[in-house]
């Protein structure tokens, strides 16, 4: 049945525009643009991807640098629309994808937990009430009145991660930030991740640590140049990964 799934990606691909020729200055860019001289290349950024996550699974999506993975997730978020495809989600999102996103660096971290709550559609009441467990997790008390444009990443990283995990989702998306953390603040992390699956939160993790993946995630997608190369239990595929990986 179709409500038993949390995300459900269907023949799914991604296509940009790029450039096939450098242009120097934004004069030369209109000129051609108005000439219908611009000329682009295909570049297919996923490519036929299927898959499905049941609701309360835990999927880790592995592969290198630009494989994909990272668009994948913006797609299911709806940050990116498919070219060719469809994309079903059942339930809220809380995507924990880039450091800062609906942050503001001119605004002290206490201003900023209420603004990103208001952004993941919380309102104040409700931040208020669990403003005190956010501050403690995110282990930022000391900082509450400091501008966010002098937080390191990782505490940045922290801060937001604190606030996408307090609201309690249906579906948590995190892409890679949590490698600015220290060792002791990621265990912090996955413990967390676990308790919220035991919750009933359906999870998709980015990330290159493949024993992070193994540890929080049962599911596994392995993405490369935006083709599933594999996709099945965790163990399987991550070592599948590694084997490929040690060969290359």
């Amino acid at each position: 049945m179709e409500q038993e799934y949390a995300v459900k990606v269907e023949n799914v691909a991604v296509r940009f525009n790029m450039a096939s020729e450098k242009i120097d200055n934004l004069k030369e860019y209109f000129i051609k643009l108005i000439r219908r001289e611009l000329m682009f290349k295909e570049f297919l950024a996923l490519k036929d991807v299927s898959f499905e996550v049941k609701k309360g699974e835990a999927w880790g999506i592995i592969g290198t640098n630009g494989s994909g993975k990272s668009t994948l997730l913006k797609l299911i978020c709806g940050i990116l629309k498919p070219y060719k495809g469809s994309v079903t989600v059942n339930g809220s999102i809380a995507p924990l994808i880039e450091l800062g996103a609906g942050f503001d660096g001119d605004l002290t971290a206490s201003e900023n937990i209420y603004l990103n709550g208001a952004v993941l559609g919380y309102d104040k009441k409700f931040m208020k009430e669990h403003f005190e467990e956010i501050v403690e997790f995110a282990e930022l008390q000391d900082f509450l009145e400091m501008p966010l444009k002098n937080y390191s990443s990782g505490m940045a990283a922290r801060l937001g991660f604190a606030i996408a995990t307090v609201v309690r989702p249906d579906i948590l998306i995190c892409d890679e930030v949590l490698a600015v953390g220290d060792y002791a603040f990621q265990q912090k992390c996955e413990k967390k991740m676990n308790e919220m699956r035991e919750r009933g939160t359906t999870l998709l993790y980015v990330s290159h640590s493949i024993e992070s993946v193994k540890s929080v995630c049962d599911h596994a997608l392995w993405v490369e140049k935006g083709v599933v190369r594999m996709k099945g239990m965790a163990e399987d595929v991550c070592e599948a990964y590694i084997n490929t990986m040690e060969e290359a």
